[in-house]
């Protein structure tokens, strides 16, 4: 049925019940499983009256961010092998979070990907967006979103 699955991750509660469940179908059908999670590059601003921060200090918080996220997706990998799922970890750094899961999945040429959605409605969710949401309206790979 599925030969490699991605799941995309952000460590969340919520995101660890989508990885449970990705790593379930993985082992359920055979597949391998790609984590992904991705890292947001340090904000710049460049407004009037906004703090410069130098270099390295931006440099330690995104080697921080790294880290974290590397952390992440080995525990998902480590749960993978658990339950004798071949798992691959991986992280990315872009702003663009739907767009790099989307890339991942065509470069580690992934027939499923599998996400989290908090389910905002209204306001909330027009002030946060939707990555999982930007996801199923521009991959074409198939989605499967769990909440």
């Amino acid at each position: 049925m599925y030969k490699r699955i991605l799941v995309a991750t952000d460590g969340s509660t919520l995101s660890k019940k989508a990885v449970s469940s990705a790593i379930e179908l993985a082992a359920a059908t055979g597949a391998e499983l790609v984590a992904l999670k991705v890292v947001a590059r340090y904000p710049m601003s460049y407004f009037e009256g906004g703090l410069a921060v130098q270099a390295s200090e931006v440099a330690r918080i995104e080697k921080q961010w790294a880290d974290n996220a590397q952390a992440i997706v080995d525990a998902v990998q480590k749960a993978a092998a658990a339950r004798a799922v071949k798992a691959k970890a991986l992280t990315v750094k872009s702003n663009l979070v739907s767009d790099a899961v989307i890339a991942a999945a065509k470069k580690h040429k992934c027939d499923l990907i599998v996400m989290a959605s908090h389910g905002h409605r209204g306001i909330k969710r027009l002030l946060l967006g939707s990555e999982t949401q930007l996801v199923l309206t521009h991959s074409h790979i198939p989605v499967l979103v769990l909440r």
